[in-house]
C-alpha cells in the first residue's frame, strides 16, 4: 500500500483507516500547531528519526490506559507510603520534554529533535501540550509530557530521575484525569512497562469511537 505524501501548503490528512498494516499513514508536511492538532484529533501522531522526513502514524490497534484502571503494584504502594510525594502539572514543560529526550538519547536513541521540542513548545503555549512531574521528598523524581484535547490525553514520552519517578507521575495524573472525566490515556504503542501499569490493546473501532466522544466532533 503506497504511503500518502502530504502537501505542505494544505493542512489535511488521509483517512486514518488508510494507514498501512504497521501503522504508517503519511509522510511530509510540517509540525505546525494546526497540523498537529488536526492529527491528534484523528488519532494520528508524528514519529520519525531526526534529520529525516516527518512520518505520521495511526496504528490499527491502540495501546491505552483507562484512568480508572491504572494499576498500582504492591511495591509501588509500599514506596508511596514511605515517601512524601507531590504531583505537579506544567512545572517546566521545556525542561521535562528535554529530560525525556536526554534519557532516551543515552539509552536507545530518540525521535525528540530540536524541531520536535520547538513544535511541542508552541503547543504548550497554546494550552494543549502538558508536562506532568512527580516530586519525591521535595526532589524531582520523574515525569512525562503529552497532548490534551477535550477529554483525551495523548502520552508522548517519560523520564525518571529516581527509580519510580515516571510511575509516580503517571499514577497521580491518571487519578486526576479520572476525576475530570477523561476517557483514556493514549500510549500509542505497547511497552511492558505500561502494560504492567494497566495498559491494554483496543481495536481501532473502539479507539475511534472514544476519540470522537472525547473530542466532541469529527
Amino acid at each position: 500500500m503506497p504511503v500518502y505524501r502530504l502537501d505542505e501548503q494544505e493542512i489535511s490528512f488521509p483517512r486514518p483507516e488508510a494507514a498501512r498494516f504497521d501503522g504508517l499513514l503519511a509522510v511530509g508536511g510540517d509540525l505546525s500547531t494546526d497540523r498537529l492538532l488536526l492529527a491528534y484529533a484523528h488519532g494520528i501522531f508524528p514519529w520519525y528519526d531526526p534529520g529525516e522526513e516527518i512520518l505520521w502514524w495511526c496504528p490499527k490497534e491502540r495501546f491505552v490506559i483507562f484512568p480508572k484502571e491504572i494499576h498500582i503494584s504492591r511495591s509501588m504502594k509500599k514506596y508511596m507510603k514511605k515517601h512524601e510525594l507531590q504531583l505537579v502539572v506544567n512545572r517546566d514543560f521545556a525542561d521535562t520534554m528535554h529530560r525525556c529526550r536526554l534519557k532516551r538519547e543515552f539509552a536507545e536513541g530518540t525521535w525528540i529533535s530540536d524541531e520536535m521540542e520547538a513544535a511541542y513548545g508552541r503547543l504548550h503555549g497554546e494550552g494543549y501540550a502538558v508536562s506532568v512531574e512527580a516530586l519525591e521528598d521535595g526532589e524531582l523524581a520523574g515525569g512525562f509530557y503529552g497532548v490534551s484535547i477535550g477529554r483525551c490525553f495523548f502520552g508522548e514520552s517519560m523520564f525518571s530521575e529516581k527509580e519510580n519517578g515516571s510511575k509516580t507521575a503517571l499514577i497521580g495524573f491518571a487519578k486526576v484525569l479520572e476525576q475530570q472525566g477523561f476517557l483514556f490515556i493514549d500510549c500509542q504503542f505497547h511497552t511492558e512497562h505500561l502494560e504492567s501499569m494497566g495498559g491494554r490493546m483496543i481495536s481501532w473501532r473502539e479507539y475511534d469511537r472514544m476519540l470522537r466522544e472525547g473530542i466532541g466532533g469529527d
